[in-house]
């Protein structure tokens, strides 16, 4: 097949995907990418959770971890029920929830994987102080769940692959001749910088507001969000790379985004009763 014409067709079938395989954020009703199908990924998934579980320390803090499955447990009913009141389709339905508890002081972090497996670190704790604060982080985590972000990027990442091998393609190679000249990864510098790190920042800010409001229902104080912010900033001790650099937004921006975000979402999305 002729350049021209390879060109032509990857660019149809690039189209077609796009125009095809579109779903719709929960809530926030953002148009998105989704050509993998979500029972893949939920399967892979499991599979990846029951290694982690398996080769992780997990923390034998009963009693923390017992209250992270009831924090867990109000998160998972409140957004069963809006989505339920509302006559929504439920995008938790097909979840098969779990959590655990790793025993790592180190990390300061927490993570849902795509169907419902949730993980928290020891060293996050310290950060969230109290429940509110603990919900607040689970909200965030469920709410990437929720809004489908994994099955985005990987959709994502298939179409920019095919878009980065058409561009070496139409330049005659110069992608490829530039990098084996200089050693450096220039469309995956490219496409990292570019492409990559500005979606994953705007799905992480997506997830903040999606998580604030998913606490909020659950009837957490949302307000703590901001204090784990600013004490998150002070165990960073000025560490943070340029937001460019990175998959997150800066904290100050965080900061700033959800300040203006909680009082609307405290009105608007005020707590599930009976929950």
């Amino acid at each position: 097949m002729k350049r021209r014409n390879f060109i032509k067709f990857v660019g149809t079938c690039c189209c077609s995907a796009l125009l095809y395989s579109c779903s719709t954020v929960p809530i926030t009703e953002r148009r998105q990418l989704s050509i993998i199908p979500e029972s893949v990924l939920n399967r892979q998934a499991a599979a990846a959770y029951e290694k982690i579980r398996n080769k992780s320390k997990l923390s034998d803090d009963k009693k923390t971890l017992n209250k992270i499955k009831t924090i867990g447990k109000k998160i998972e009913e409140a957004v069963n029920q809006y989505f339920i009141k509302n006559n929504l389709d439920n995008p938790t339905s097909s979840f098969d929830w779990d959590y655990i508890l790793i025993d790592n002081d180190k990390i300061k972090n927490a993570w849902c994987m795509p169907g419902g497996k949730i993980a928290v670190y020891s060293g996050l704790l310290p950060i969230t102080k109290n429940d509110d604060g603990l919900a607040a982080v689970m909200g965030h985590e469920v709410a990437h769940a929720v809004a489908k972000h994994s099955i985005e990027r990987a959709s994502r990442g298939v179409l920019v692959n095919i878009g980065t091998a058409a561009v070496d393609i139409a330049s005659g190679g110069a992608l490829s001749r530039t990098s084996r000249a200089t050693g450096v990864n220039v469309s995956g510098m490219l496409r990292k910088f570019g492409i990559d790190n500005p979606f994953n920042r705007k799905q992480e800010s997506e997830a903040d507001y999606l998580g604030l409001i998913f606490s909020s229902l659950s009837g957490f104080e949302i307000r703590e969000t901001i204090l784990i912010w600013e004490r998150m900033q002070k165990a960073q001790k000025g560490k943070n790379i340029p937001e460019w650099m990175s998959t997150h937004p800066s904290t100050k921006k965080r900061i700033s985004s959800l300040n203006k975000w909680i009082p609307e979402i405290m009105l608007k999305y005020p707590p599930i009763k009976n929950i």
